[in-house]
C-alpha cells in the first residue's frame, strides 16, 4: 500500500506498508508554498525481505502532481543486535533495495542515508507482535441508514505499552481512513474495535483483509499526528507536517513493525 502526494497539495508520504497489494492511498492536506524538502520512507517487518527505503523531493503544492526521485544516495540499515550493516542497493526511481537485513522482533534498526551532500539518521525498533484472533462486524443506524464496521478482536498484554496500525481493504480496495491508536486506556484488556468508515461501507458479501501492525512509540506518534491532519478521518487540518523520526529535517519516517493479516466475509 502507498499512500502517495495529491495534486496542489503539500504532503510528504509514500508509505508502504508492506502489503500483498499495491494499494494507493492519497493524503491532502492543503498547506503554503513550501521550499522542497527531502522525503525518506522506510519499512521493516517480521516478513521476508528484501525491504525498501523511498527516498523523493517534496513539491511546492501550484506544481504538478511529479515527485522527483533522489538517485545517488548512499543508504545503509545497521542491526544493533547482530551488528550487521546492510548497504542498499539502488533501484530506478529512488527505490533502495535491502540484501542482508532481516526484520526480527526486538531488534533495533538504525537508517543512514547520505543525500546531496547531507546525512539524515534514524532508529527503531520492532516491539513484540501482539495477534490478531478474529474480523468481525457491527452495524450501526446512521442518518436513517445502516452503516457496518469490522472489528479487530485481539488480547492486549498487560504491563506492556503497545501501539496499533491497521490497514483496511474492502474488496481489495483500500479504504481512506488512517486507523491508529495504543493502549493508554486499554492496556490489558481484550480489545474489539470499530473500524469506522467514511464513503467506503460494507456490503453483504464484501471481503475485508485487515493487515494489523504493531508500532513503536515515535512511530506511532508519528502516525497518530498524520490522522490527525487527515481530512477523511474527520479532523481540522493544519499547515504542518507530522514530526519525523527521521533527523536534519527530513519528512517522512522509518519503522520498523510487525504485520499480520486476515480477511472475513460479511455475511
Amino acid at each position: 500500500m502507498n499512500r502517495i502526494l495529491n495534486k496542489k497539495y503539500f504532503f510528504l508520504i509514500f508509505l508502504t506498508a508492506m502489503t500483498a497489494s499495491a494499494c494507493k492511498k492519497v493524503i491532502t492536506v492543503n498547506l503554503k508554498d513550501a521550499a522542497p524538502q527531502i522525503v525518506i520512507e522506510g519499512n521493516i517487518t517480521n516478513e521476508a525481505r528484501p525491504y525498501i527505503v523511498t527516498i523523493a523531493k517534496s513539491v511546492d503544492f501550484t506544481q504538478d502532481n511529479v515527485y522527483p526521485p533522489v538517485t545517488g544516495a548512499t543508504v545503509t540499515i545497521k542491526d544493533d543486535s547482530t551488528g550487521i550493516t546492510d548497504m542498499l542497493s539502488e533501484l530506478p526511481n529512488g527505490v533502495y533495495s535491502s540484501n542482508a537485513t532481516k526484520g526480527d522482533i526486538g531488534h533495533t534498526y538504525h537508517l543512514t542515508v547520505i543525500a546531496n551532500g547531507k546525512t539524515y539518521t534514524a532508529a527503531s525498533t520492532m516491539p513484540a507482535q501482539v495477534l490478531l484472533d478474529s474480523i468481525t462486524f457491527q452495524t450501526n443506524a446512521a442518518f436513517g441508514n445502516s452503516v457496518t464496521n469490522a472489528l479487530p478482536n485481539f488480547q492486549d498484554p498487560s504491563g506492556v505499552y503497545n501501539a496499533y496500525q491497521f490497514v483496511q481493504s474492502i474488496n481489495g480496495k483500500l479504504s481512506k481512513q488512517l486507523y491508529v491508536f495504543d493502549d493508554r486506556l486499554s492496556d490489558g484488556r481484550y480489545i474489539s474495535r470499530q473500524l469506522f468508515n467514511d464513503s467506503a461501507y460494507i456490503q453483504k458479501g464484501d471481503t475485508i483483509q485487515l493487515e494489523m501492525q504493531c508500532l513503536d512509540k515515535p512511530v506511532y506518534s508519528y502516525f497518530k499526528e498524520l490522522a490527525g491532519l487527515d481530512p477523511t478521518n474527520g479532523q481540522p487540518t493544519s499547515p504542518a507536517n507530522p514530526i519525523s523520526n527521521i533527523n536534519n529535517g527530513a519528512l517522512g519516517y522509518f519503522s520498523a513493525h510487525t504485520v499480520q493479516i486476515k480477511k472475513a466475509v460479511f455475511k
